[in-house]
Formats: C-alpha cells, sequence, structure tokens
C-alpha cells in the first residue's frame, strides 16, 4: 500500500528537499506540505494522511500543540507522527513523544535514512532511532512533567514486563526475541498486548510508560 505523507516544515526549502525525495521513493507520495502547525492539523484531515513529517518550532501553533490534536482526534486513528528535531538542543523532543509522537528524526539524516524512517514509523513496527531515542527520553524525563495518560505497568504479566524493559532500553522485536529467547512473532505478539493492556498508541509511548512508572531508571541499562 502507498503511504501518504504529509510534511510540515515552515522552511519552504527544507519541506522542497523532503518532497522530492519522498516522490521519488516507491510505495510513497506526498499528499500535502503544510507551513504552520494549524494547516499541518487541518490538512491531515483533509487529504487523509497516513503519515505526517512535523517539525517542533513553527509559526501560528508548534509542532508538539499540532501532533497533540492530530492524537487526540478520532477521526485521525492510526495516523502516525515522525518529529523532526536538531536533537541536541531540542527539548521539547519528550513532550513531542507524549503528546502522541512516534519517533524523531534528526533534520540533518541522510536521504536514505529518512525514507526508512518514514516507512517504519507508518507500519508501526519499531520506534525510530531506539537507541538515540532512549538515551533522549532518559535525559528529559528526569525533569517533572505530566504523565502520559496510559495505565500502569502493574497490569502486565512478569513477562510482558521483560519485553517491555527490553522495549525501552532499545531493543526492536528480533532483538528482544533473542535476548529472552522468544520467536519474532512472539515478541511483536507480546508488544502489541501491552499496548492494548496499557492503552499505548504505539512503542514510542511504551518507552514513556516504563520510565514515568520507574520500571527503569534513567541511565540503566
Amino acid at each position: 500500500m502507498t503511504i501518504r505523507v504529509l510534511l510540515a516544515d515552515d522552511q519552504t526549502l527544507v519541506r522542497e528537499a523532503f518532497a522530492l525525495l519522498v516522490e521519488s521513493a516507491p510505495g510513497m507520495e506526498v499528499v500535502g506540505q503544510a507551513a504552520t502547525g494549524r494547516e499541518a492539523v487541518e490538512l491531515t484531515r483533509a487529504r487523509r494522511a497516513d503519515l505526517v513529517v512535523m517539525d517542533i518550532r513553527m509559526p501560528d501553533l508548534d509542532g508538539i500543540e499540532a501532533t497533540r490534536r492530530i492524537a487526540a482526534d478520532d477521526d485521525l486513528a492510526g495516523v502516525k507522527v515522525l518529529i523532526l528535531t536538531t536533537y541536541d538542543t531540542d527539548e521539547n523532543i519528550v513532550e513531542a513523544l507524549r503528546a502522541g509522537a512516534s519517533g524523531f528524526l534528526v533534520k540533518d539524516t541522510r536521504p536514505a535514512d529518512l525514507l526508512d524512517a518514514i516507512r517504519t514509523v507508518a507500519a508501526g513496527d519499531a520506534l525510530l532511532s531506539p537507541g538515540p531515542t532512549a538515551r533522549l527520553i532518559e535525559r528529559f524525563l528526569r525533569n517533572p512533567a505530566p504523565p502520559v495518560a496510559v495505565a500502569g505497568p502493574e497490569c502486565l504479566s512478569c513477562r510482558e514486563r521483560e519485553v517491555l524493559t527490553l522495549v525501552a532500553r532499545g531493543l526492536n522485536n528480533t532483538e528482544i526475541a533473542e535476548a529472552l529467547g522468544l520467536s519474532p512473532l512472539t515478541a511483536k505478539t507480546h508488544v502489541s498486548r501491552m499496548m492494548g493492556k496499557l492503552g499505548a498508541r504505539d512503542r514510542a509511548q511504551l518507552v514513556i510508560v516504563a520510565y514515568e512508572s520507574g520500571l527503569v531508571a534513567p541511565g540503566s541499562r
């Protein structure tokens, strides 16, 4: 199936460059471009995008609030948001993940990595750049903030807690399977069940839950 991508960035050159790249890839199409967060929300609804590549710093409505509105809209259930960030300086990335983003992308990423990121996040299979993502979450979850409105890990089985710990440390399904002596399909099933039990949209929120509940401590490995 074709992945319908919406690009949201206040820099025209950035949007156009990303648009050319996405349109050149098989199985993807750009269904719209937004220069503000408010426009991103409106176009996501109007164009029925599958995934939004969202800048954080935009006029009118920033990327975090735009992400929050998309995630809260029942009519947009299933729409994924991939955040654009400068990584080292953008301390808002965790708030974006809390708001419902499924992962993040560094703005100076390689073209092939952008396309891989879109495929990965659209599939909901794994959190993008799990190692850096986990380190970033560890860093900024040290600061008090409202927790994600999902259930806690006390509703999980012992095995599911083991899997959640590994998800929070940045492992994908294949790596989790190897670590616990499971098949990749079983690992994926555990992750899916945890999402259902915790009310989490995706793996990004599983990571947040693991840290905010204390199941995984910042800095642990």
